[in-house]
């Protein structure tokens, strides 16, 4: 990890760009809702690799996905001359709720409660994300949610139900969906307060390593010693997948994103998920989505327009 002793350490502006460098606010306009969109359709991409990791034992894979996200992480610092500070006082508390909830725990609401509750159903759940990043979001920026937003959260997860379908649960089940729900929100928001001073690849890099130790020890005590000797190629191969392009690249377009259009805005683009994941689905010779379906497609993007549109007497 790159550090600098403290008078080396320049200014770092919003999103942790240097101030010097810092785009120009047209530029953040556009690349902002860009950057989340990328983001959150790598994510959806999942579906090209769930399959295939279906018999892997589960947070063996996870450990050695976020050891390699991490090991990608520092060398694409290092390479590219770029600092990360590094965390002090509270910002570890906010870098491990990031780790557990996002990471962790998310992991294990999924895996668990489709033990007890169809797919779908951990999907509507979130499906839900957008509504409490557009009420929570700007509460931690210590400002109202805008209407607007608020609004345009409401269609997103309108229309992600639509495309997600309904499903059958029991009480357990439906426990975990609950716990997705805020394990999906909390990768978002706790990561809030620590974005400005660390920027994006330092809450990425720091959340990563975080992940991987206590997934490392989940698996070694739950797992065994011998998981992660049980993976095979094509386990390998995907874990690589979500190590790259689901960790390292879509993490940091995510941070990005939320650093300059604001959780409420960027909680939007969650959206894009089950979008991504049922186009992902027919490209691998899938069936072709219902009418329903593409009718939750077109919701979201009207949904996602519509919160992106500027606030009434400015964009806040």
């Amino acid at each position: 990890m790159t550090t600098r002793t403290r008078p080396e350490v320049r200014a770092v502006g919003h999103a942790g760009t240097d101030d010097r460098t810092r785009p120009p606010r047209h530029a953040k306009s556009w690349t902002g809702p860009l950057f989340a969109g990328l983001g959150m359709a790598l994510v959806g991409s999942q579906v090209a690799v769930s399959g295939v990791l279906a018999d892997a034992p589960l947070f063996a894979v996870q450990a050695v996905r976020y050891t390699l996200a991490a090991l990608v992480l520092m060398l694409v610092l290092r390479v590219t001359g770029r600092a990360v500070p590094v965390p002090r006082g509270r910002e570890w508390a906010w870098l491990g709720g990031v780790a557990l909830s996002g990471l962790v725990l998310f992991n294990v609401g999924v895996v668990r409660g489709v033990a007890h509750a169809e797919p779908a159903v951990i999907g509507v759940a979130v499906a839900a994300v957008p509504v409490l990043l557009a009420l929570v979001g700007p509460l931690l920026g210590r400002t109202r949610p805008t209407p607007s937003v608020a609004v345009a959260a409401v269609v997103v997860t309108l229309g992600a139900v639509l495309v997600t379908g309904g499903g059958r649960t029991d009480a357990t089940g439906l426990g975990y969906a609950l716990l997705t729900l805020v394990c999906e929100a909390g990768f978002t928001l706790l990561a809030v307060p620590v974005l400005r001073r660390l920027g994006a690849h330092g809450v990425s890099l720091h959340a990563v390593w975080i992940a991987a130790v206590a997934l490392w020890a989940i698996s070694l005590a739950t797992e065994g010693p011998g998981a992660v000797l049980t993976l095979r190629a094509e386990h390998l191969a995907a874990t690589l997948h979500l190590a790259l392009a689901i960790t390292v690249v879509a993490f940091l377009l995510w941070y990005t994103a939320v650093g300059r259009i604001g959780p409420g805005r960027a909680g939007l683009f969650t959206g894009v998920v089950p979008v991504a994941s049922a186009v992902g689905g027919v490209m691998l010779g899938g069936p072709v989505p219902g009418p329903v379906v593409w009718l939750g497609v077109a919701v979201v993007v009207v949904g996602v327009v519509l919160g992106m549109l500027p606030a009434r007497g400015g964009d806040r």
